[in-house]
């Protein structure tokens, strides 16, 4: 009974290890086959063409017809749409569509409402796509009597104006760190950017008027450069122009702290639903989703409209910084709410609205939507403006995700190899179980 038990268990074993062979072959093999992850590329996503994808159906159908378009949480394009028709349409092009009440068209319609009624200090709105609604948020500034006003406003607009009141302040993110600093206060630089003759620094326009000239340290050694063009309220953009009129080595590089930087090669717009990337002086580099666009808020300096609404965290200093993803420049850090310990909502001015009003583009690049592009400030001790960061991208992942990753071939090869073993010990334990039954036989044998 027990030699039965031991062959049973040695069948088992090796069964489990010719198996193991199978399974860690065919894990190298689909490795080995797959591109190999670039250690020095930037943060990515895969939501760039389901974006654009999504875009293109809402401009070819219409706002009549549809309420815009996301990203679902599996990267494919969705599309709001108000009839069954149209649903057939984007069905037809790939993509899913949600029925929805309301168009574009009426959505807007009740946004213009909100701004021709009385402006109120600390309320922001947004067109939330995926519910079919206008959301507007009151912070904690906002009087009882104020808050009353504008939610007789929304319900003379109709049901699906969504009131809601947040934590925190809407401000702009100025103050608080390096690198770029003057009179008017401290903020990150943004994009490099350039108009064929002279290279400036994109970035917020609340971070000062025209003529507010910027350093690169807090004792003024060293002058960065001069804002020669802006616009806040409204928008939220400005140039500073650099001091010796270019913008030096790595302008096509946002820094992302401990001297890495990350290479942009064109700019875009962003779709709800997609991963995005920010870096600060402050804060540093964070990361998080694309919830509304169009949105519009009532600092204390005044409003501003148009702009990209995420839950990335952002904290006085902030301002001005590079919003990107999958190496394509998207915006410049606003303002919000909350912090980095808590989160909280942060805004951003559209980068190609801003570079046309301007009438520049990327450094390096020919045309506005092409090429390099950027040289973002860098947390302190990194890179500065005008300096290079080297292009090696965001800290890799953690060991486990490494291994876990089905492009590396560790996972395969560790499974092969504990097969191999498990086959060979098998083989062995039979052996010499066959040796020691010669050996009692040959015994019995000779008496």
């Amino acid at each position: 009974m027990r030699h039965a038990r031991r062959r049973i268990v040695r069948r088992v074993t090796r069964l489990a290890a010719v198996g193991g062979l199978l399974v860690g072959s065919a894990m190298v093999t689909r490795a080995v086959a797959s591109e190999p992850p670039d250690a020095s590329a930037p943060p990515r996503t895969l939501a760039r063409t389901a974006s654009g994808a999504g875009a293109d159906l809402v401009s070819r159908l219409g706002t009549d017809r549809t309420a815009g378009h996301w990203v679902d949480s599996d990267g494919r394009p969705v599309v709001a749409v108000t009839d069954e028709r149209t649903a057939e349409a984007v069905r037809r092009a790939g993509a899913t569509a949600k029925p929805v009440r309301h168009s574009m068209s009426e959505l807007r319609s009740a946004t213009a409402t909100l701004r021709a009624a009385p402006r109120v200090s600390g309320t922001a709105w947004s067109l939330d796509y995926r519910s079919n609604e206008v959301v507007v948020r009151g912070d904690r500034t906002v009087s009882g009597s104020d808050w009353s006003r504008l939610t007789g406003v929304a319900q003379g607009i109709g049901g699906f104006v969504r009131m809601e009141r947040t934590e925190g302040t809407f401000t702009t993110r100025l103050n608080g760190a390096e690198p770029i600093l003057s009179t008017a206060g401290r903020c990150s630089a943004g994009f490099n950017v350039t108009d064929g003759t002279s290279d400036f620094i994109l970035t917020a326009g609340h971070c000062g008027p025209t003529g507010s000239v910027w350093f690169g340290d807090g004792r003024g050694d060293r002058q960065v450069g001069r804002t020669v063009a802006g616009s806040f309220p409204g928008d939220d953009f400005s140039l500073v122009e650099y001091a010796n009129g270019k913008a030096g080595d790595g302008a096509d590089l946002v820094a992302v702290g401990d001297g890495k930087g990350v290479r942009i090669t064109g700019t875009g717009e962003p779709a709800v639903g997609q991963r995005v990337f920010r870096s600060g002086s402050t804060s540093g580099l964070r990361d998080g989703r694309v919830t509304a666009l169009d949105a519009t808020v009532n600092y204390p300096e005044g409003t501003v409209t148009g702009l990209i609404e995420t839950d990335v965290c952002a904290e006085p200093g902030d301002s001005g910084g590079p919003m990107f993803s999958e190496g394509i420049a998207l915006g410049v850090t606003s303002g919000g709410s909350g912090d980095c310990d808590k989160g909280g909502t942060t805004f951003f001015q559209p980068l190609p609205e801003a570079m046309e009003s301007l009438g520049v583009r990327l450094v390096g690049s020919g045309r506005q939507d092409a090429a390099a592009g950027t040289s973002a400030t860098a947390p302190p001790g990194a890179a500065a403006p005008g300096a290079s960061a080297p292009a090696t991208g965001v800290e890799g992942s953690t060991l486990l995700a490494r291994l876990t990753d089905h492009r590396n071939v560790g996972p395969g090869l560790l499974i092969v190899a504990g097969s191999l073993v498990a086959l060979v010990a098998t083989r062995w334990i039979r052996a010499e179980a066959d040796r020691k039954a010669y050996q009692r036989h040959y015994s019995a044998t000779w008496g």
